[in-house]
């Protein structure tokens, strides 16, 4: 019988592109977890779209057998978006893999890593990836190992997870160094939910860590203490990486449990799970999933509007975090207004429309949440342009501020700084640690939600590494900013800008359509507006007919009388016709 002394709780930490899914690779190969000839790169990263952008969305456990001892990897998302997550993972483990790259160094995500680690009070064991290339600098990142974090020489690895270099070692650390887990097996069930996925045979499947007690297949009515829901297990098992049934889990086991629920919402990551008699204390660190980006996404046919409708449906099943309710345009017709956790939940999540549904929709430009407080004292929230009400009926508007920290190369500090006073942020601290600067900062999420990822990476070559959280509400001069073509407006176009800001956006967006949108028989003005008064304007110019071409002869009295005729034409057209966008021009302005 296996107890709990023989079990090993692990993750793998490290940069983007340092190593990681090559050493769960050596590993599940060397304890012989997967035959070789079924071995594929990435094979914990299992969605396309993980292996297509080399990160990892969603967490693979999985189970591996070495001498006598079972040693559990739980796989770590690595974006800022998915950070919830990988502190719900950190809190099943005992321990971690650090893996720096010999060629690189420590980046400014390891830092940050680390910090998050020391909170956890977790045993790390430093590695030091890719000495096999020729470009390995061992002994400076071995040194900076250890001046940075005060790790001792002899207890930093060094490996080529590719080529199957000294994962012996790591093996043997990971039973020597990482404790085993601690909890009772003889007491009142506990677990934590680190993930779930949904199942159409098996229903909703909850991945737990035992922390306390034991589940097997008698046992009677579990409950999830948050959504208070209530089941009866209908398989339990482990991860071999697949999902492989077995007769009990125990204190410090990682396993799944299949629930047979039908709603994914009701096994929450970082829930806990428990006996559904007893009155046992949830395990701490539990949140709400809150969505903070918001965007809506319309299909380019609305013939295809039931099929949106369905495979949002779908989606849901596999991933609860984003919600989706319905929304119309008069531009654009039906679709749904959606809130994801940030910029890349929703990148990936219109990719899977693409590549799983066929799908081609357009995605209006991202918003965050307002709070709103009316002249009548109501308070309410709103999430798109469409829901904002007359400027003279708002008191006081609220936006969400964020707890930024990024840690950069010291050389790259005055990039830092210029980019976040131009996105309104208020420095709170900038601290060195080694070759690496610490800021801290307060931006607003709005301004963070548009491109500031992508110009961080710029700014610092791809070094830079970015966590934030939610800080506070704080007052803002917010407007809604209309787009008029022709003197009508198109609400599809509306935004919700900060005043000091609404002229140069206006300027941008009326000039960008002044190139997108067709040429018409008439002048077409674009406008940006503001509660009645316009702050960009830009005209379109006409097409123009050579109405005096056929004449051969006579006075000027003649071609005058001939171009005012063609004058109050298109004086009259303009007046009354209506402008025909095309969806082309939904895509392009919205994807700028």
């Amino acid at each position: 019988m296996e107890t709990q002394k023989h079990i090993r709780n692990f993750a793998i930490v490290a940069h983007i592109d340092h190593g990681k899914s090559t050493l769960a690779d050596r590993l599940l190969e060397a304890t012989g977890t997967i035959d070789k000839r079924h071995m594929q790169e990435q094979v914990l990263d299992s969605n396309p779209i993980e292996r297509e952008r080399g990160i990892t969305i969603k967490l693979a456990p999985v189970r591996m057998i070495y001498k006598d001892f079972i040693l559990n990897l739980i796989d770590t998302p690595g974006h800022v978006d998915f950070s919830y997550e990988v502190s719900r993972s950190l809190a099943a483990c005992e321990g971690i893999l650090l893996v720096v790259d010999a060629t690189q160094g420590i980046q400014a995500q390891t830092v940050a890593h680390m910090h998050l680690i020391k909170d956890k009070n977790l045993k790390v064991i430093p590695i030091v990836n890719k000495i096999d290339l020729p470009t390995a600098k061992v002994d400076i990142v071995k040194k900076s190992l250890i001046d940075t974090f005060g790790f001792k020489s002899e207890d930093i690895l060094e490996i080529s997870a590719k080529t199957g270099l000294n994962i012996d070692k790591v093996l043997e650390a990971i039973v020597s160094k990482i404790p085993s887990p601690t909890g009772n097996r003889y007491s009142s069930v506990r677990a934590l939910v680190f993930s779930s996925k949904f199942d159409k045979h098996k229903g909703v499947v909850a991945y737990v860590r035992i922390v306390d007690g034991k589940i097997n297949s008698q046992s009677g009515q579990l409950k999830f203490s948050a959504s208070t829901a209530t089941f009866a297990p209908i398989e339990i098992g482990v991860f071999k990486p697949f999902m492989l049934a077995s007769h009990q889990l125990s204190a410090g086991d990682v396993g799944y449990i299949a629930t047979g629920l039908k709603d994914l919402t009701l096994a929450r990551v970082g829930d806990t799970l428990s006996d559904s008699l007893s009155n046992i204390v949830p395990l701490p660190g539990y949140k709400e999933p809150k969505p903070m980006v918001f965007l809506s996404i319309f299909p380019a046919d609305n013939d295809e509007f039931p099929l949106l409708r369905e495979s949002f449906e779908k989606l849901h099943l596999s991933d609860s975090s984003f919600t989706f309710k319905l929304r119309s345009q008069p531009a654009l017709g039906k679709g749904f207004l959606c809130g994801f956790l940030g910029l890349l939940h929703a990148e990936v999540v219109t990719q899977r429309l693409g590549q799983e549904f066929n799908l081609k929709v357009i995605v209006t430009s991202p918003t965050v949440e307002y709070n709103l407080l009316l002249s009548s004292g109501e308070k309410i929230t709103i999430h798109s342009p469409d829901d904002f009400p007359d400027p003279t009926l708002i008191e006081e508007t609220s936006e969400p501020f964020m707890l930024v920290t990024i840690y950069t190369p010291g050389e790259t500090v005055g990039a830092i700084i210029q980019l976040c006073q131009d996105k309104r942020g208020e420095m709170v601290n900038l601290e060195y640690i080694d070759s690496q600067a610490k800021f801290t900062y307060v931006i607003p999420l709005s301004e963070m939600i548009v491109d500031f990822f992508d110009s961080l990476k710029s700014a610092t070559s791809g070094y830079a590494s970015l966590e934030y959280e939610f800080y506070e509400f704080r007052q803002v001069n917010a407007v809604k900013m209309d787009i008029l073509i022709n003197k009508k407006a198109i609400s599809a176009f509306s935004q919700i800008v900060v005043r000091e800001k609404a002229q140069l956006l206006g300027e941008l967006m009326v000039n960008k359509l002044k190139e997108l949108l067709p040429r018409q028989q008439f002048q077409l003005p674009i406008q940006a507006v503001i509660g009645g008064k316009i702050v960009a304007r830009a005209d379109m110019k006409a097409f123009r007919k050579d109405v005096t071409q056929k004449l051969y002869g006579g006075d000027q009295t003649r071609k005058d009388k001939l171009l005012e005729a063609q004058k109050k034409g298109k004086k009259r057209m303009r007046q009354f016709a209506d402008v025909n966008i095309p969806h082309e021009v939904f895509l392009k302005i919205f994807k700028s």
